[in-house]
């Protein structure tokens, strides 16, 4: 069975609640890319203070997904190719570093759960559904990133980009041929972190990534040129 770990610890404050609704909302596309955020306007909308939601966006700053500007304010992010290139130039850098130490550290229990990860993902796959994964212990980056068992590199890419990289994932999303490759690439990532062939599992986690990365970018192309 798949343990069940809570991506975070579970709110305790109505700022947490607060920003933990905020940061979805906007990683979800609820709260649009690049809109200017109100702390009157989104005071009413979560029915709580301005000093709350004043809080949750300066949280939402370190995670990359809020950015200040002079005379403007903070602003979402906007998905651009400039910054998913930018963005996925360290992603392949450090989620490769991550797939090299699971397959040195993970346990086999660990692996194990992975495997049985990805048959839970297998469903969405044979239907043709976006293929981008729920946050957290769902989400088979996560699981190899927690896997590599490096507490400086699982801080800069899930306290730090984790999210940001969601937003690109879930609202360019993956669909068509790509979900099945997507797939094909998880399942031979794990095979390589099963075989402890950590040269392996980093080359196939950094090329999988560029792939994503590539298939994004055409996406975001696409949705600027609709004709």
């Amino acid at each position: 069975m798949i343990p069940s770990v809570n991506f975070t610890a579970q709110p305790v404050t109505i700022t947490d609640k607060t920003f933990i609704q905020l940061r979805k909302d906007i990683v979800e596309g609820i709260i649009l890319s690049g809109s200017k955020l109100s702390e009157t306007e989104l005071s009413t909308k979560y029915a709580v203070s301005r000093a709350v939601i004043r809080e949750a966006i300066n949280r939402l700053e370190s995670c990359h997904l809020v950015e200040r500007k002079a005379n403007i304010g903070a602003r979402v992010v906007t998905l651009t190719l400039e910054g998913l290139a930018e963005l996925y130039q360290v992603r392949e850098s450090l989620e490769g570093m991550a797939a090299r130490l699971a397959a040195m550290n993970m346990s086999d229990a660990e692996i194990a759960d992975l495997h049985e990860l990805l048959n839970t993902h297998l469903e969405t796959v044979q239907t043709g559904e976006t293929y981008y994964q729920e946050a957290g212990d769902l989400d088979f980056h996560y699981r190899v990133i927690l896997g590599s068992k490096n507490n400086q590199l699982v801080s800069m890419l899930l306290d730090s980009i984790y999210h940001l990289i969601r937003m690109y994932r879930v609202q360019l999303g993956m669909a068509g041929p790509r979900v099945s490759t997507a797939f094909d690439e998880h399942k031979h990532i794990v095979q390589a972190i099963s075989n402890r062939d950590a040269e392996l599992a980093e080359i196939l986690m950094r090329r999988h990534i560029l792939y994503t990365k590539n298939t994004l970018e055409q996406k975001l192309i696409s949705d600027a040129n609709p004709n």
